[in-house]
């Protein structure tokens, strides 16, 4: 996993990125992913999917009106809840959700590697708002393993603008997020307070390793990362 937090990062449940509350990080324990050694290789994000990232979603909700007289329709947000499972039709995603800390060292936890059905789960950072709240909630997931082959988010990066993410929250409502960009970052400049930064609408925000392997550290060089934000809500 490629970034950290400090003591104190976290205000009313955004997280607040400088660098003592977000630290890049990068190496063979914090990977979400390695390669098997008949790897299939996980798809890579491309120019054209890199989208927007800060675009909050916008729906038919009642209108405000603003300083100026004009009309905005504000961001769709949802209560603390917490998440029970994703589901992503355009890459075949259906996982429960683990529930994911910090190490000792500051380093974001992952699923454990080697251990099934567990591997193949994808797991939100329980440090950050749940999905729908204001701010950037976290989800990861493994690429991979060495003993298994592809994990859970092994198609992560073929996602595109616009497909649809669905969390379900333990007060059987469903998230719906739209996927505004996905981008593949090399974790030695991994853009820390885009990914973990306090935003002012909901947004999720799912990351996997990507691009090469590194056969010297045993892990993957980049990151890849989709963005999205909330559109609407429904029971489960």
């Amino acid at each position: 996993m490629p970034g950290r937090l400090g003591r104190g990062g976290w205000v009313t449940g955004r997280m607040v990125a400088t660098a003592a509350g977000v630290v890049l990080i990068a190496g063979g324990g914090s990977v979400l992913g390695v390669a098997a050694a008949a790897q299939q290789h996980a798809p890579q994000p491309g120019p054209d999917q890199a989208g927007v990232i800060a675009a909050p979603a916008r729906t038919p909700a009642p209108r405000s009106t603003t300083a100026r007289g004009t009309t905005a329709r504000p961001s769709p947000t949802l209560a603390r809840s917490l998440p029970v499972s994703i589901s992503i039709p355009a890459i075949g995603v259906r996982s429960r959700l683990l529930y994911v800390g910090l190490n000792r060292n500051g380093t974001i936890q992952v699923p454990p590697l080697n251990d099934p059905p567990l591997t193949n789960e994808a797991a939100w950072y329980k440090y950050s708002p749940t999905p729908g709240q204001v701010g950037s909630s976290i989800i990861e997931g493994h690429v991979d393993s060495a003993r298994y082959g592809p994990s859970v988010f092994f198609r992560l990066g073929a996602l595109k603008p616009g497909n649809q993410v669905d969390v379900t929250l333990a007060d059987h409502q469903v998230a719906v997020f739209r996927v505004t960009a996905v981008r593949m970052y090399p974790k030695s400049h991994f853009p820390t307070s885009t990914v973990y930064g306090n935003t002012d609408y909901a947004a999720l925000r799912l990351i996997t390793c990507g691009g090469s392997f590194d056969y010297q550290t045993r892990s993957y060089r980049s990151n890849i990362v989709a963005f999205a934000s909330l559109v609407s809500a429904h029971p489960a």
